[in-house]
């Protein structure tokens, strides 16, 4: 029987994903231009910028679907991905049920489905949606269960675009614990795409600033001092993102590699910030 919730085999700390110098030009437009970006398994790694700054080039290209026109893209050897797109668009007189459209996702290897699809689904917050009708769920319940399809891959990474577009802040924030759990769970990395800068500066390890070139990097308090930063948001809003209770039992190292605390170091915590 397989575990309930499957860890990568990747030790924590090791870099999933790196992308160093990366230019990237359409029709003779940049879209992105000398972009370095790592993540790390069993860390949470948030892209943010205004629209139109790259974010999506970005996920494309860890995603192999487009490639770069100059830059090195690393991935680990044996790396398993999973990725949540911001929506999917189905016929609505297809008659599909989430259980039949989890069944469909391809694994490997292909036993124990059931079992894995009530993990999947329990994980994902999803698991009273596993009857419903895929074309009767509002946007927040679709995003879950592509969530628990993208948790069937087993994911070393997993890449999630826009997760909480369109909810309450009581469901971004019900989602984000479900990352954090999911992240602690599996140890996996995460890379996510996002605007709720609330949201991104209380559960993200390191947040990475897109505008077309990299405006900033490193954990949210930090970035959300820089000044390019407050140049693309605002001195209010700047002003106003507090930094909530962040505990780690890790360090980055220069490069943004994940380091285990010194022995006798208790886990340090971004304490609440106001300004």
């Amino acid at each position: 029987m397989n575990e309930p919730h499957p860890q990568t085999n990747f030790a924590r700390g090791a870099v999933l994903l790196s992308l160093e110098k990366i230019h990237f030009a359409r029709a003779g437009k940049i879209i992105l231009q000398d972009i370095n970006l790592s993540v790390c398994a069993g860390e949470i790694v948030t892209l943010i910028g205004p629209n139109g700054a790259g974010k999506s080039s970005v996920v494309k290209i860890a995603l192999n679907l487009c490639t770069p026109n100059r830059g090195l893209v690393q991935r680990r050897a044996g790396l398993r991905i999973g990725y949540v797109p911001q929506k999917m668009e189905l016929e609505q007189t297809l008659p599909l049920t989430v259980q039949r459209f989890l069944k469909l996702t391809p694994r490997h290897p292909p036993a124990s489905l059931e079992l894995e699809l009530e993990h999947a689904l329990a994980q994902a917050g999803a698991h009273q949606l596993r009857d419903a009708a895929l074309h009767t769920l509002s946007g927040g319940e679709m995003r879950r269960v592509l969530l628990a399809r993208a948790l069937l891959h087993h994911p070393d990474l997993l890449i999630m675009d826009e997760p909480s577009a369109g909810m309450d802040i009581n469901g971004q924030a019900e989602l984000y614990r479900l990352l954090q759990t999911i992240r602690e769970q599996r140890r996996c990395g995460i890379l996510l795409v996002s605007h709720d800068l609330y949201m991104v500066m209380a559960a993200t390890d390191r947040v990475f600033c897109l505008n077309r070139h990299l405006c900033c990097s490193g954990p949210p308090q930090d970035v959300r001092q820089h000044p390019e930063f407050v140049a693309l948001f605002g001195q209010r809003t700047a002003a106003e993102l507090a930094i909530y209770h962040h505990h780690h039992d890790h360090e980055h190292g220069l490069h943004g590699d994940i380091q285990p605390s010194p022995p006798g170091n208790p886990p340090h915590e971004a304490e609440p910030r106001g300004v």
